[in-house]
């Protein structure tokens, strides 16, 4: 939907076990290679265009970083925005190669979703504005206050956002203590379009939140295990993927990012693409691939993804030698689920 969902996701995870080992392919390349369960075309999905926008221009992308934030973390999700650009040289398969399937997404004129994502902004909200208790619509709010903050003071103009209703995309980031509503619940992220009476204009934006300490089995698979699987979540497990950036949290919010990035970008103001009748709950191009990483997924394994030196699981490269696991998301020419890293 125009969040990233749990429900159906915990529903084929708690029914499946987890068991992962290593393949050696041809290359020299490690997989960690599941059971085969091919996410082969579906002529079933029902992915429609109901005419609306999909951003065509280049993307200024504005980052707020709500409440306390390890740099650490934020140099992780700082690279991989970073690395979506088409310029961004990366090795492939690479994070923009991963984009290239999003851009196969036209508006009514076949124009397609652009390859130009510009990190334009930053706004860090630590003094939490809006308390540590967050609803929906708060989420807004936060906006609001990043493009409108201090307007008495000349400084602080000049660190507020630019309130951009061209092509402005606002991603919004909370961190570890911050509580939003239906977050670890129903949803690790989710996307929409502000609304003029709260912000002054409408643009699109994401949200996506912290869970590494929140609920790193439920939004961080799979790097941690849910806690109904019997391990105990966020721990070492042998037949967990180890985070390629050495955190549960960061690396988990990367692919839940991703996939907000992907479905914004295709369904901005809810009225693009997506599969159902309903547009108040669509099924969007990443809702499509929920759990798919690599060749062989579904049912509980994310497929054949690569894995480095020390047990490191990745699907892309990015920038400055990062790797990063990122879900799928649906190939409109395929018909089917699909990534850079696909075998076939």
């Amino acid at each position: 939907m125009g969040w990233y969902l749990l429900n159906s996701y915990l529903n084929i995870i708690f029914l499946t076990s987890f068991c992962f080992s290593t393949l050696v392919i041809s290359n020299g390349q490690q997989y960690f290679n599941e059971e085969k369960n091919y996410e082969g075309s579906s002529e079933l999905v029902n992915l429609e265009y109901h005419m609306g926008p999909v951003l065509t221009s280049t993307i200024n992308l504005y980052t707020i970083w709500y409440g306390h934030w390890n740099p650490t973390h934020q140099a992780i999700i700082r690279d991989f925005l970073l690395s979506l650009s088409s310029s961004s040289n990366s090795p492939f398969p690479s994070v923009s190669d991963w984009w290239r399937t999003a851009r196969l997404y036209t508006d009514q004129t076949g124009a397609n979703i652009t390859g130009n994502i510009v990190l334009s902004g930053e706004f860090y909200d630590w003094s939490y504005s809006h308390g540590t208790s967050l609803t929906r619509l708060s989420i807004q709010s936060i906006i609001r206050t990043a493009v409108t903050a201090n307007n008495n003071n000349a400084r602080a103009r000049a660190r507020a956002l630019p309130l951009n209703s061209n092509n402005g995309l606002y991603l919004i980031l909370t961190s570890y203590n911050v509580q939003v509503q239906d977050f670890c619940r129903a949803v690790c992220g989710f996307h929409y379009f502000t609304f003029p009476s709260v912000v002054g204009a409408t643009v699109p934006y994401a949200w996506v939140g912290y869970s590494g300490t929140q609920c790193p089995g439920l939004c961080a698979f799979p790097f941690a295990m849910p806690k109904y699987s019997g391990s105990t979540p966020g721990t070492a497990n042998a037949n967990l993927m180890e985070a390629p950036n050495g955190d549960v949290g960061a690396d988990g919010m990367i692919s839940v990012i991703a996939h907000e990035l992907a479905e914004v970008s295709s369904n901005p103001l809810v009225n693009a693409w997506y599969a159902g009748d309903d547009p108040t709950a669509p099924t969007e191009i990443a809702d499509l691939c929920v759990g798919f990483y690599g060749s062989g997924g579904g049912g509980g394994f994310p497929g054949k993804v690569y894995k480095d030196s020390w047990g490191k699981g990745y699907n892309v490269n990015g920038i400055k030698g990062r790797r990063f696991l990122v879900q799928w998301i649906w190939n409109p020419v395929l018909r089917r689920c699909f990534g850079p890293n696909a075998m076939d």
